[in-house]
């Protein structure tokens, strides 16, 4: 063994003895318990990032961790290899993005290697491959056989310079996130999966995942937004056409003064007609923001359609706007206003110069200052008149019910799942247009729908638009079309996780034996920022999956594990147009006070002083991302992996700091030196004699066992690693006072040093596997076993005790740990610390705290 620690010569080695030796594979097997460990995969972007390493690290750290307990772990990795990026870069880069595609998935395979993940590569697979989305294309046209797949005509947020549909959540400031470019509303003809179906489900089984964060669960509850409400029927004055509306406060409805349509509500198209200030109004809202946040900041506008709607109770006429703030897409396009209790319809009421009516009553708000928004008595309701929110709830729901007009009915905010996507790089969708209107799935024995892969990319019009010959096929004998439109690539993400489970069966999606055997995961890790759409896709898709008899669970992951980002530096100089200029952190020299804050900062190339702007997310924009394999060249992989489990909590951010990697591999450094010492003590020692050991030996197993203990919980119940690592720094400090003189100095030390290398093993697999190879049993690290808790070894035999008189310590003292207060106060007043303070006075009173502490009181 060498003296000193140098990564560089063994941890490509070692790497390459996984392989070889296929470490990671894993097989069913029903007699031993599993455990499933998955982080989310990545987008094959051409490198790893920090927030990457930082999720595989965690990942990695619970599967070797849980594979040390003896269970049977399958941890995988594959590539999200579909999307806009990839079809971005080659138009960019004169190229096809399968091309650019496969070469980052080479590159960043070869970082994750150089990470020591242990990985089952031999599940590896990536989504644009035609054996991963044949499946997906046959398991959409079982739903479709299933009626849980329709067309329509839709309204969408189009991008313009991607050419593509936006979800809301992706338009921001009306602009699309990717292009910037200002989103058009329009109106195309897209695939949509009911998930909507699923809304109760979704919702109520959310109750069944303790192992999610309550901040996750809370949010799906909220995407899915469950309300009870009635709704009613408003007849349009003079015509045969009428209007539903779904409401959650029918106490409000005789304060209703005006309803409000979407712009692109038929009534308010066909009034449009013969209104050109409608018709402007409507084309003005083609290219209205769409997403909540944006919809309730900005303002409110409309234009009187000139119709006029029935009350459904009173029987009075009421106008019909059409607004900015109704949306086509929700609900049924129209909504009741009731400006004297709702805010956005007071405000638009006082703009307008509309009626406002006040319905409830309130001691505390005046209606011609604001609505008054909280539940209470309703007051000018006619015979509802005294009412509670529950009595009028009930009772006008049920006159609305008796006269045909209205009905008790449960909502979702929740909205079917668009899954179609006008651009090039993603899976087709398995369908055929007929010349009679007709859409019709492609049959089984035609599927996949191969995505041509050797193309030209001339724009971002997709290839397979182009091409018109690309489109024709035939179906029973007649002409069709192929669709050439492609799955949104939340489809691929949304059932990865069981595929892993088979990844190369070609006979079928899923072998129920095998996706139950290793269904569902038990832990995942990803960022919060897929905690609504993927996630709530991907529990959707396993009740798909579910339900057509591939899989037996009810949900996809049992613990959901989300990590924090990754922050670093940031540095400027402002250009004289007033941009900034970002320069990375490698390229600065900093100097810090003594908390740790930047005094000053000069960039290396030139000399000159940078401005700091603080820590922020590691980003292109800001260029302050730390190329993972810079740091691994450098250090090693192990010390990259323990300062990112040392330096935060998983769920909080973590700060990059240089030198906290270089104290990771300082304690790295130490960690070898204390088994290069033990070893080189044991390889002389005679140990075959009877051992002795005393007082200060038991002292010392007894700390390693507390350390096993709380590592054990630390890691395996609280994942709270990065105290798990602090005791293990706290050990090592007291092994580095231990003597290796005695056969029973070493004896203890063999115990301590093999416990503390498997411990250490999950976070630094390199480091426990060379070193386990020196202290181990003769097998390889990956297949040891975690240290157990020496029950024994934790009892005390000796306490320490503290002696005080009147408060003050005058001595510590040893007895033994069934002393009894007798015992204690005996050997306490033979000290002469202590008969020197209380010599000539009286003692008054004695304090025993047992086991700790022995006050005397004397005056």
């Amino acid at each position: 063994m060498e003296s000193t620690y140098n990564p560089q010569a063994i941890e490509q080695d070692i790497q390459k003895y996984w392989t070889e030796n296929n470490t990671f594979a894993a097989k069913e097997k029903p007699g031993q318990e599993k455990f499933y460990c998955l982080s989310m995969f990545p987008y094959p972007s051409g490198r790893l990032h920090m927030g990457h390493v930082r999720n595989y690290t965690l990942g990695d750290v619970i599967s070797r961790y849980q594979r040390l307990q003896g269970k049977n772990v399958l941890q995988p990795m594959g590539w999200d290899a579909f999307g806009l990026p990839a079809e971005n870069a080659a138009i960019k880069n004169k190229t096809a993005p399968a091309k650019w595609t496969y070469q980052n998935i080479d590159y960043m395979r070869d970082q994750l290697k150089s990470l020591g993940f242990g990985y089952d590569w031999d599940r590896e697979f990536a989504t644009c491959r035609k054996e991963y989305y044949r499946w997906e294309q046959w398991f959409f046209t079982k739903l479709h056989e299933k009626g849980l797949v329709y067309k329509k005509n839709a309204t969408v947020n189009w991008d313009p310079v991607d050419q593509t549909v936006l979800a809301n959540e992706q338009v921001i400031d009306g602009r699309g996130w990717r292009s910037g470019a200002l989103v058009e509303r329009k109106e195309i003809p897209q695939w949509f999966i009911k998930i909507t179906d699923y809304a109760e489900e979704l919702l109520n089984d959310l109750d069944q995942l303790e192992g999610w964060p309550e901040q996750v669960k809370t949010m799906q509850r909220n995407w899915i937004g469950r309300s009870e409400g009635v709704e009613m029927t408003f007849q349009v004055a003079d015509s045969d056409e009428s209007f539903d509306i779904y409401t959650t406060r029918p106490d409000t409805l005789m304060g209703v003064t005006y309803v409000a349509l979407a712009a692109q509500h038929p009534l308010a198209l066909a009034a449009a007609k013969s209104n050109p200030q409608l018709q402007a109004f409507i084309d003005e809202c083609k290219n209205n923001k769409v997403a909540e946040a944006d919809m309730a900041t900005m303002e409110k506008a409309g234009v009187d359609t000139g119709l006029k709607a029935v009350h459904p109770i009173t029987g009075e006429l009421v106008s019909v706007w059409a607004a900015n703030f109704v949306l086509m897409d929700y609900g049924s396009g129209a909504v009741m206003s009731v400006p004297g209790h709702d805010q956005r319809d007071w405000e638009f009421a006082k703009k307008y110069d509309l009626p406002i009516k006040q319905v409830i009553a309130s001691d505390e708000v005046n209606i011609a200052d604001a609505a008054i928004t909280e539940k209470g008595t309703l007051i000018n309701s006619g015979e509802f008149d005294g009412l509670d929110f529950e009595q009028a709830f009930k009772a006008i729901s049920e006159t609305l019910s008796a006269q045909g007009k209205g009905k008790v009915t449960v909502n979702y905010r929740l909205r079917d799942w668009g899954v179609s996507r006008q651009r090039y790089w993603g899976t087709p969708i398995p369908m055929l247009n007929l010349e009679n209107g007709e859409s019709v799935p492609v049959p089984a024995d035609q599927l996949p729908v191969e995505l041509p892969e050797d193309v030209v990319m001339d724009g971002v019009t997709s290839p397979i638009k182009a091409d018109p010959e690309w489109a024709k096929t035939t179906y029973q004998g007649q002409a069709a079309f192929r669709e050439t439109d492609t799955f949104d690539t939340f489809m691929e993400s949304s059932w990865y996780y069981a595929r892993y489970a088979d990844p190369a069966n070609q006979e079928a999606m899923l072998d129920p034996e095998k996706a139950n055997y290793w269904l569902p995961v038990d832990q995942y890790i990803g960022g919060i920022e897929h905690a609504i759409l993927h996630l709530l896709y991907a529990r959707f898709f396993h009740k798909l999956l579910r339900d057509v008899g591939l899989v037996d669970s009810d949900e996809p992951f049992k613990s959901l594990l989300c990590q924090g980002m990754v922050l670093a530096d940031t540095f400027y100089r402002e250009e004289e147009n007033g941009a900034k200029h970002w320069y990375s952190p490698s390229d600065v020299d900093v100097e810090r006070d003594e908390k740790g804050q930047v005094v000053k900062a000069v960039c290396k190339t030139d000399g000159q002083e940078v401005q700091s702007a603080g820590m922020s997310k590691m980003s292109k924009s800001k260029n302050n991302g730390i190329d993972p394999q810079s740091v691994i060249d450098l250090y090693g992989a192990d010390t990259v992996r323990l300062f990112i489990m040392f330096t935060a909590p998983p769920e909080q951010t973590l700060e990059w700091s240089d030198a906290g990697v270089e104290g990771a591999h300082r304690f790295l450094k130490r960690v070898w030196k204390l088994v290069f010492d033990y070893h080189q003590a044991a390889t002389s020692a005679d140990l075959t004699g009877q051992l002795n050991f005393t007082s200060a030996h038991k002292n010392l197993r007894r700390d390693l066992h507390k350390t096993i203990a709380k590592v054990t919980d630390d890691i395996g119940r609280r994942n709270t690693f990065n105290t798990a690592i602090a005791a293990i720094m706290e050990l090592m400090n007291t092994l580095a006072k231990a003597k290796l003189e005695s056969a029973e100095d070493i004896a203890v030390m063999k115990e301590a040093v093999q416990a503390i290398v498997v411990m250490l093993t999950p976070i630094t697999p390199h480091l426990g596997h060379h070193l386990w190879l020196l202290v181990g049993d003769g097998k390889a690290v990956e297949d040891a076993q975690w240290p157990q808790v020496d029950k024994d070894a934790l009892v005390e035999d000796e306490k320490l005790v503290i002696v005080q008189v009147n408060g003050k310590l005058r001595c510590k003292i040893t007895v033994a740990a069934d002393a009894t207060q007798e015992d204690v106060e005996k050997l306490a007043f033979s000290q002469e610390n202590v008969v020197k303070f209380t010599d000539g006075k009286t003692v008054r009173k004695i304090i025993y705290v047992p086991g700790k502490l022995l006050n005397i009181v004397a005056n």
